[in-house]
């Protein structure tokens, strides 16, 4: 029977409404193995829960915990975790018992075993996402017998939320593809600002507040009051000011200058 599942190019098939097998607990053989020489790129919202599982703020988390490498998008920096410099390279926040901040996780780690992609060409107006299984060979997670369904994983992982936030920054990211910068190159002004936004939301909140951005728009006493202690709130803000200012799109309503 011929299959109706998407194909990809690189012959992989998204799992659709299969069931798949896996867990992972300390008693498997690999427990952690997958906490090491990792290549974990983290997004904004990444960013924001792990700084304020830390207690600190987003410019020492920044410095402390990653790098700033290219990533897919040639026209703008990619946020890396920063591994140990140990013989194993292990993640920073790998202890004894396991992970540290398993609560606050980068939604790579929630997600895997499976690997997301979003189909922002889809005619339906809407972006189509869909979900494959890894199989690395260390993993002894999927020779367990527990079977979910991809939206079971999506919601035992609390991943609906990080992928509403990544699929925001994802809209961004598209953006910045397109050369905004008015030729001012990498690392201008225009460009430090976004990086700014989008990954040192304690350095936004000051300038925001100094440079009375706030009021240049039209919002609600409730949005203002959400943005002086709700860094993801303050981030959704920031989305939308980019989009307005680099790309020219409606996402915010300008006050009128009297």
């Amino acid at each position: 029977m011929k299959s109706d599942k998407k194909q990809f190019p690189n012959g992989m098939v998204p799992l659709g409404k299969d069931q798949f097998t896996f867990r992972c607990y300390p008693g498997v053989s690999c427990y952690t193995k997958c906490c090491r020489k990792l290549e974990l790129f983290l997004y904004p919202y990444d960013i924001i829960r792990l700084k304020n599982r830390l207690g600190i703020n987003s410019a020492d988390f920044l410095e402390q915990y990653t790098g700033v490498v290219p990533g897919a998008n040639p026209l703008f920096p990619a946020i890396i975790l920063r591994m140990l410099d140990n013989d194993e390279h292990t993640c920073p926040f790998l202890n004894d018992s396991g992970c540290a901040v398993y609560e606050d996780r980068p939604s790579s780690c929630r997600t895997y075993p499976l690997e997301r992609a979003v189909d922002r060409q889809s005619g339906g107006g809407r972006p189509e996402e869909f979900y494959f299984l890894t199989n690395h060979s260390y993993c002894k997670g999927h020779s367990e017998e527990k079977q979910w369904t991809v939206q079971e994983w999506l919601r035992d992982q609390h991943l609906l939320y990080y992928n509403m936030m990544d699929d925001l920054w994802a809209e961004l990211d598209t953006l910045f593809r397109s050369n905004p910068w008015r030729n001012e190159g990498a690392a201008g002004p225009l460009q430090q600002m976004a990086f700014m936004v989008c990954y040192n939301i304690d350095g936004f909140r000051k300038y925001a507040l100094e440079s009375g951005l706030f009021d240049q728009f039209k919002l609600s006493k409730s949005e203002l009051r959400s943005f002086a202690d709700d860094d993801e709130a303050l981030l959704r803000f920031g989305f939308k000011w980019l989009l307005f200012v680099l790309g020219n799109k409606p996402t915010l309503k300008p006050r009128q200058r009297r």
